[in-house]
């Protein structure tokens, strides 16, 4: 398959950019705000397998605006975005008309050498037609309008994209496109999510910096990967923005950013909790690991910023620790501990800043894919059950124990087990997580969250005696409907008296 060719966005800040984006591709995927700068990373999007469009930050952005670190990032981003795009995008405020700061910007864009389409935004009304005249001093041909909050002209301006990009490469009609798995990096702000995936990236796609919260939308790129076998793995993916304790959400800004992270998660195949080897497990991370949980994703736990451990053992032990391999596996009891409710997830100890280990991120990956299409057989599911009750019997609640009749597998991803059994209410939490433990070690779900179907036994109506079927009850609860309404005055009579 052959790389599509990419489209970028580029412009100074707040002249739409993102909504433009989100328009060209359909759905929202970056976010939207009247704050200048909002948008930092780089987003992608794939458009109808013809070409890749990219959203990037605002050119000239204010030093004011964020921290100066992101801001010099930024500008490399769009930089970046530029010399890898095919066609650029020079999107302008129409009602400002063309500024000091665009005509700054397009000098820029001739160093480059590239295709440029000037798109003037905000062109609400046709009337306006007469103000695209004083673009065309950028030398860059026929401007188009458009207006991307209304989605006016927006199909006229993707015609245009589509004749410049070229036309749409054809594949071998045989080969079935590639599948890709879904991985998304998830945790704290400012736990290394980014420079892990410009580690794996080996390039800086995602801006890294010391201040928290610097990503801000959800960043997707395609990342193939060679094992030492010589198997190719093929991956899409996630970096998303720190997640934040909702009420310490300072602005709409953080709140949009949280929506697009749970989103990414909720879409991901495997999502990956970064934790900070320096703080461990916090009562954040618990509850992130939560959401992912309900999720129904793959789940594998990440301990970055190993190699600070590593250095300090490289001097002196640890007190209470001989080596290094003593103290990871305190600290793996310690995170499984704290993590109790996770699905036996695998724990990566990595180090973004010294690209230690980093590589086992995508092993991981693939080896909790490949879980996830297990099939459990169910004679083998059933015998787990009997030897694991017999084991360790429920306990007694409201006076009864909790009985399962048969189970049987009846989806994936996440694994969903029904199970016949003498009552749904009556299944207490411990003993649901020594169930999923057992399946967990008897069938090899490492990191593959399941869920439980509970069918219970039907319940008798009121007043109906034990041993009385559904069907007589039902019956004798008619008899006695038919009766009144044959006698109606009855009743009357007696009230009468």
């Amino acid at each position: 398959m052959f790389p599509l060719p990419s489209v970028a966005i580029v412009g100074r800040p707040n002249v739409g950019k993102s909504r433009l984006f989100n328009r060209i591709a359909g759905k929202r995927i970056a976010i939207v705000h009247d704050q200048a700068g909002v948008t930092r990373d780089l987003a992608t999007y794939e458009v109808k397998d013809h070409y890749v469009l990219m959203d990037t930050g605002g050119i000239g952005m204010l030093p004011e605006m964020t921290e100066r670190a992101i801001f010099a990032a930024t500008e490399e981003q769009v930089d970046f975005a530029v010399q890898a795009a095919r066609l650029v995008l020079f999107v302008m405020d129409g009602p400002e008309g063309c500024t000091p700061a665009d005509m700054a910007i397009a000098t820029k864009l001739r160093q480059f050498n590239k295709d440029v389409l000037v798109v003037v935004n905000k062109m609400e009304n046709d009337r306006d037609a007469d103000k695209l005249d004083e673009f065309y001093q950028l030398g860059f041909g026929e401007p188009i309008s458009v207006s991307a909050e209304h989605g006016k002209r927006i199909e006229a301006l993707c015609e245009v994209i589509a004749r410049r990009v070229g036309p749409k490469q054809l594949h071998d009609p045989g080969t079935q496109p590639q599948q890709r798995v879904r991985i998304c990096l998830a945790g704290r702000p400012n736990v290394g999510k980014s420079s892990l995936a410009n580690r794996l990236l080996n390039s800086e796609r995602m801006i890294v910096s010391a201040v928290a919260g610097t990503t801000r939308d959800a960043i997707e790129t395609d990342l193939d990967y060679e094992t030492q076998d010589g198997r190719k793995l093929a991956f899409r993916l996630v970096d998303t923005a720190g997640v934040r304790p909702k009420r310490k959400l300072g602005s709409s800004v953080e709140y949009f950013s949280t929506l697009r992270t749970e989103s990414a998660i909720t879409q991901a195949d495997i999502a990956f909790l970064v934790l900070d080897a320096q703080t461990g497990v916090t009562k954040h991370d618990k509850k992130i690991a939560g959401d992912i949980l309900a999720a129904g994703v793959g789940l594998v736990i990440v301990v970055n910023k190993w190699d600070l451990t590593l250095e300090t053992f490289a001097t002196e032990p640890i007190q209470g620790f001989a080596t290094e391999s003593a103290f990871r596996k305190s600290f793996m009891r310690g995170v499984r501990q704290e993590l109790f409710f996770l699905p036996d997830s695998p724990v990566i100890f990595t180090a973004a800043k010294t690209n230690y280990a980093v590589h086992e991120i995508l092993v991981q990956a693939q080896k909790v894919h490949d879980t996830l299409d297990t099939e459990i057989p169910t004679a083998k599911l059933n015998d787990i059950i009997e030897k694991m009750i017999n084991q360790t019997a429920p306990k007694l609640t409201r006076g009864k124990r909790f009985k399962i009749y048969y189970s049987v597998q009846v989806g994936r991803r996440p694994f969903r087990i029904r199970m016949f059994c003498n009552s749904d209410e009556i299944l207490d939490d411990n003993y649901r997580r020594y169930l999923e433990s057992g399946f967990h070690r008897a069938f090899g779900l490492k990191g593959c969250p399941i869920k439980f179907e509970l069918v219970g036994k039907p319940k008798r109506y009121a007043g109906q005696k034990k041993g009385k079927t559904d069907a007589n009850a039902r019956n004798t609860l008619s008899k006695h409907g038919k009766a009144r309404a044959k006698n109606p005055g009855r009743r009357a009579r007696r009230r009468r008296s």
